[in-house]
């Protein structure tokens, strides 16, 4: 039997690592890590393929050559996963142009240049998935940036959608809310700020984006494209 082939970026930790280990059940994956070693997982599962790259700057050519290493590992890709991001605190008065311009490097024109090397290898069937952001509809006071970021990816994720819709290829994204990482664990008083606007009064978990990346990966969502999941607990109902 040939398993599909998934790629996550950004999945040494967190949500990426989370969505990366779920698929890795029925999945073979490659994953992309720039910072942080995903020794640990790769201890568990080490089948999976670790690619380091840098997608703060996607000229350079980390897109063609994560794309290749995937190709040439096991020959074929079906899913791809826009997992890497950037943020950065963004005063109005004072901008930080360098931060702004690397997390829109990272978090749109990098799944997009991912996207370009990909398209000569990709069948009908196969499915990208975007992480999105509550934020991109409800715009963080001190990163608006980023807020702006994930808008942005969220109406290309439609555009691709719709371009690539006649292949066959959907795309979709997954907007989470607030996120608990075990590795890095917000402040009380922040989580507790979020948690009364949230309408289960629970954080998410990396399982509970795993979950609905794998819907949308996978045949159970086959006519879905150009949805943006949003996946926060109910957060600001």
């Amino acid at each position: 039997m040939t398993h599909r082939v998934a790629l996550v970026t950004g999945a040494a930790r967190g949500i990426g690592r989370g969505i990366a280990a779920d698929l890795a059940r029925d999945h073979e994956v490659a994953l992309t890590w720039h910072m942080t070693d995903p020794g640990p997982l790769l201890a568990e599962r080490p089948d999976l393929l670790a690619v380091r790259a840098d997608l703060s700057n996607p000229d350079a050519g980390a897109p063609a050559a994560i794309i290749a290493a995937v190709i040439d590992r096991f020959g074929r890709l079906d899913v791809i996963v826009n997992n890497a991001g950037h943020v950065v605190e963004t005063a109005h008065d004072a901008p930080d142009v360098d931060g702004l311009r690397t997390t829109f490097e990272v978090n749109l024109f990098a799944p997009m240049a991912l996207l370009a090397a990909a398209l000569p290898h990709l069948e009908p069937g196969a499915s990208v998935v975007n992480i999105s952001s509550v934020n991109a509809r409800l715009p963080a006071l001190a990163a608006a940036g980023y807020s702006a970021s994930k808008a942005a990816l969220e109406t290309w994720t439609r555009a691709a959608a719709k371009a690539l819709g006649p292949r066959g290829i959907r795309v979709n994204a997954v907007a989470p809310g607030a996120v608990e990482r075990p590795e890095d664990p917000r402040p009380e008083d922040l989580l507790d700020a979020f948690l009364k606007d949230t309408a289960l009064g629970r954080a998410g978990t990396p399982a509970d984006i795993a979950a609905a990346v794998r819907f949308l990966a996978g045949g159970q969502s086959a006519f879905v494209t150009g949805e943006i999941l949003t996946v926060s607990g109910g957060y600001r109902l």
